[in-house]
């Protein structure tokens, strides 16, 4: 049987035939040596009590020389044998038992009899902490911006505190102005006063008040010294409707008309007479237009102003040489200092005389309102304050009156404006004088159209 065929048994365990000659003994084949110990660390079983057995002398090597290499190869190890062949089996008898020292196909874990495990310890849930509060950026973290947004953020800042600073200093400044206005009581409060009418009605009056001035200045001035009582050269009534052009109408000095409690007189005659409130009255009971707000500048600060302003550009229509004004103006457009522009609308050196004077007091109200609003003056801070202090040092206004009211009258007439005179019907000469006459109907329809706000009908406008 294929058991008992030491040949079939040596090619089955791929061992060798014994070495030897025929005729001598064979040689006792070389244990196959015992592998390591285990080792504990790897997992590999460790029995204290076995030994290692000892291995066989090994031969002296004049035998190895006198016989020969062996022509057998060393034996395999364990775990190098392959496994059998499927039917072929080697019988019980021929098998070995297994070493103790023999390895597992699996292997063990290892458990150190020295450490004692630990119970585990089952895990519990804990919640996370709450991530701590955003903390407000830091001057470090804001200057971390790109430095363009860093620079228009900085002019945005200086352009709100120079923006601030204005608007304070634009306050204070109109505070200021309308502290230094002086105010007198210039509107009456009599029985039967023309009722409250549609707009705003202003009388400007120009007077020959030459309070303030200096010798020198009347000299300069020209206006003749002192002459009794205050007069006035110069009476205007400006209407600001709610809508459409302003208009402004010259009233003659010398117009006829009744004074209350005096009679029949020259219109200048009631602010010599009366002062302001009477003539106020005067012009009230004489047009049926009620008057709103007051305004009155004398010789000074007439002057001051032109010359605030660095003169005026007036075109002059005919020459005029009036030594009693001061002045020889040559025919066409010039600059008028304002010695200048004071005798230009207080001269009478003219052919039509009062009439002339009226066309170029509107001529030089039209140049000063041209010059004062004009951007160069407004956007000039250095420019417009010396003006607006100037012209409210110089004039007089009613109790009621403030500076703002003054802005808004000069921004009417800085637009559309409709000068004209009140119709006139002719002169005549009485105890007061030569006297302008009005026309009585034309100048009925004429402050009628402005008492109800209405435009002027054009056939009642004069040039």
């Amino acid at each position: 049987m294929n058991g008992d065929d030491p040949q079939h048994n040596a090619r089955t365990r791929r061992v060798p035939p014994p070495p030897g000659r025929p005729g001598e003994p064979p040689t006792p084949r070389p244990q196959r040596p015992e592998p390591h110990p285990p080792n504990p660390r790897r997992g590999e079983p460790q029995h204290r009590g076995a030994q290692r057995p000892e291995q066989p002398p090994i031969e002296s090597t004049h035998k190895m020389h006198r016989d020969g290499p062996p022509s057998y190869a060393p034996p395999l190890a364990y775990s190098q044998v392959p496994p059998e062949p499927a039917g072929r089996r080697m019988p019980p008898s021929m098998r070995k038992p297994p070493s103790a020292y023999q390895p597992t196909q699996q292997p063990v874990p290892y458990h150190d009899p020295a450490q004692q495990p630990h119970a585990q310890r089952p895990r519990q849930y804990r919640e996370p902490p709450p991530p701590p509060p955003a903390a407000p950026p830091s001057r470090r973290d804001r200057g971390a911006e790109p430095p363009r947004k860093r620079r228009k953020l900085h002019l945005f800042r200086w352009f709100l505190v120079l923006l601030v600073v204005l608007v304070v200093a634009a306050v204070a400044g109109v505070i200021k102005l309308d502290n230094s206005l002086n105010r007198i009581d210039a509107l009456p409060n009599y029985a039967d006063r023309v009722g409250d009418t549609p707009g705003t009605n202003w009388l400007l009056v120009g007077s020959d008040g030459r309070a303030g001035l200096t010798p020198e200045q009347e000299q300069e001035l020209a206006t003749g010294g002192e002459v009794g009582p205050e007069r006035t050269d110069t009476i205007m009534l400006v209407h600001v409707p709610k809508s459409g052009p302003t208009t402004m109408v010259s009233l003659p000095r010398d117009s006829y008309v009744g004074i209350p409690g005096y009679g029949k007189d020259k219109l200048n005659a009631a602010f010599a007479i009366g002062g302001p409130q009477l003539l106020v009255q005067t012009v009230e009971m004489a047009t049926d237009v009620r008057i709103d707000h007051y305004a009155q500048i004398g010789f000074g600060g007439f002057a001051g102003i032109v010359d605030t302003l660095g003169g005026i550009d007036v075109c002059v229509p005919k020459p005029i040489d009036d030594p009693l004004a001061g002045i020889n103006l040559a025919a066409g457009c010039q600059r008028l200092d304002g010695p200048e522009a004071l005798g230009f609308v207080r001269s009478r050196a003219t052919a039509l005389a009062d009439i002339d004077r009226m066309n170029n007091q509107r001529l030089f109200m039209a140049a000063l309102l041209k010059k004062a609003t004009s951007g160069a003056t407004l956007a000039n801070p250095f420019n417009l304050w010396p003006l607006a202090r100037d012209t409210a040092k110089s004039l007089k206004v009613d109790d009621g009156d403030h500076i703002w009211n003054l802005g808004q009258l000069g921004w009417a007439l800085r637009g559309e404006t409709v000068t004209t005179t009140v119709p006139i019907g002719g002169f005549d000469d009485t105890d007061s004088g030569n006297v302008v006459l009005w026309d009585k109907s034309k100048a009925g329809l004429f402050f009628d159209a402005l008492a109800k706000d209405q435009p002027v009908p054009k056939d009642l406008l004069t040039r």
